[in-house]
């Protein structure tokens, strides 16, 4: 998300769009289109945070359970953010009607799919370890 726009909208002209790292908002000049960027610090930082937390989950393999209530609270974070996200986009100018979402908007919840999924793979794992167990 840290690259991709999350919306969209064309005002009277000039553009704007949404990134995690701020608004861009594109404006018609006499020297061509010039760029105003607003940052928003805490949404980066948000953002970074909750793709490390992702990240560092996958090493916690050792720890099943650990790694499972990790990937519960990584769902957590990630609609958080999502719902941050959907609050900040509100800054565009007049508004988030008729702004047009990029993929940036659908990551979050790409995101939870995955970390669902890793949740199956684990309880998966645990049973095979499980049933390997009982054959000793």
């Amino acid at each position: 998300m840290l690259f991709l726009p999350i919306a969209t909208k064309t005002v009277d002209g000039s553009e704007a769009k949404i990134y995690t790292n701020g608004l861009h908002h594109y404006v018609e000049g006499k020297t061509g289109k010039v760029l105003n960027i607003e940052v928003t610090l805490p949404l980066l930082i948000s953002n970074i945070v909750v793709a490390l937390i992702c990240f560092l989950n996958i090493f916690n393999y050792k720890k099943r359970s650990f790694q499972k209530r990790f990937a519960i609270v990584s769902i957590i974070l990630v609609g958080g953010f999502a719902f941050w996200c959907s609050i900040y986009a509100k800054e565009l100018p007049g508004g988030i009607e008729g702004a047009s979402f990029g993929v940036g908007a659908y990551l979050p919840a790409l995101a939870i799919l995955f970390i669902v999924l890793a949740i199956f793979g684990i309880n998966k794992d645990e049973r095979l370890i499980r049933s390997a167990e009982r054959l000793r």
